[in-house]
């Protein structure tokens, strides 16, 4: 009972939760409070299906002749059925192959987004132009480009860099590229990369027939928006919606968070409902709070029974 508990908890967490929550209009309200739920979702979903797994592998320890738990297939199937036995090792086997998946999925992420900025990098230190700028500001981590579209966006790392174009000087005003430079900064001061990374590693991890495709997309526009609401506090709301409307149709490169983007439309809007609403805040952290505390419970209690019972026997 608990496995299928667990299951069908993984099964809603993975892909009817995501979808619902993505959809929801609450977020644009509590950006960081829903974040935070979205990596309560992802935690869940993964303990879940763990839970689920391990729930039905514990089946397997059947008690043997001299009444310990033995892990002996032979004695597992007199006392199974082979059906059962049969069942229950599937089952463990794909508990296992989603927990490989999650880390190749970690590893290759993080290694080819890395690999990809370090050349990008690489690349903007050589362009970048060296004649003084209106405005610009002593940073050993700006690069400016010499071209006349404006661009904005910023490469995440230990080595990280903030990289503009001439054109976004040309296009905007002192506030405007102030407004820019917050937002990016808070990209980089909050490293957003980070969890980006691991959502994509969670979603990568999980068949395609389960897993929401909207969860992405979520959390990336969450992230932008924790961002505008840094530039906002820095240089006020119209400089930053004048600075996205400017960037809205910049290419942004592989590994790199931009200022603009295909969801500035939905960011400008945003921007004209005033402040965070701290209820529907508190709200999202209770929930999240619960995804994570009851999943751990119901999945320690039970194990931590089963071990003492194994520990009490003769």
């Amino acid at each position: 009972m608990s496995a299928l508990i667990f299951g069908l908890l993984a099964l809603l967490l993975i892909g009817p939760v995501p979808n619902a929550l993505s959809k929801a209009e609450w977020p644009k309200r509590a950006p960081r409070a829903a974040l935070v739920l979205w990596q309560a979702v992802a935690i869940a979903a993964v303990l879940s299906a763990f839970s689920a797994g391990l729930a039905i592998a514990s089946r397997l320890l059947v008690l043997g002749p001299d009444g310990r738990p033995t892990t002996a297939p032979l004695d597992e199937i007199s006392v199974l059925g082979w059906p059962l036995w049969i069942l229950y090792v599937l089952v463990f086997a794909l508990t296992l192959l989603v927990g490989a998946r999650l880390i190749v999925a970690a590893v290759r992420v993080g290694f080819h987004t890395r690999r990809r900025r370090s050349h990008h990098r690489m690349v903007v230190d050589l362009l970048d132009h060296p004649m003084e700028l209106r405005g610009r500001p002593a940073s050993a981590s700006l690069r400016i480009l010499d071209t006349m579209q404006p661009v904005a966006y910023c490469l995440p790392g230990i080595r990280h860099r903030i990289v503009l174009s001439e054109g976004t000087y040309s296009a905007l005003d002192d506030a405007e590229i102030q407004a820019v430079l917050a937002h990016e900064r808070a990209h980089l001061r909050a490293r957003h990369d980070l969890v980006l990374e691991a959502f994509t590693a969670v979603y990568e991890a999980f068949p395609r027939v389960v897993r929401s495709k909207t969860a992405l997309g979520s959390v990336r526009l969450l992230i932008e928006m924790l961002a505008d609401d840094t530039a906002r506090r820095v240089a006020g709301t119209t400089p930053l919606a004048r600075a996205l409307v400017a960037c809205a149709g910049a290419h942004t490169p592989a590994g790199a968070m931009a200022v603009g983007g295909s969801d500035t439309l939905v960011r400008i809007q945003r921007l004209g409902l005033g402040g965070n609403n701290s209820r529907v805040a508190l709200c999202a952290y209770a929930g999240a709070a619960t995804l994570l505390v009851v999943p751990t419970v119901a999945v320690a209690l039970p194990w931590l029974t089963e071990i003492s019972r194994l520990l009490r026997s003769p």
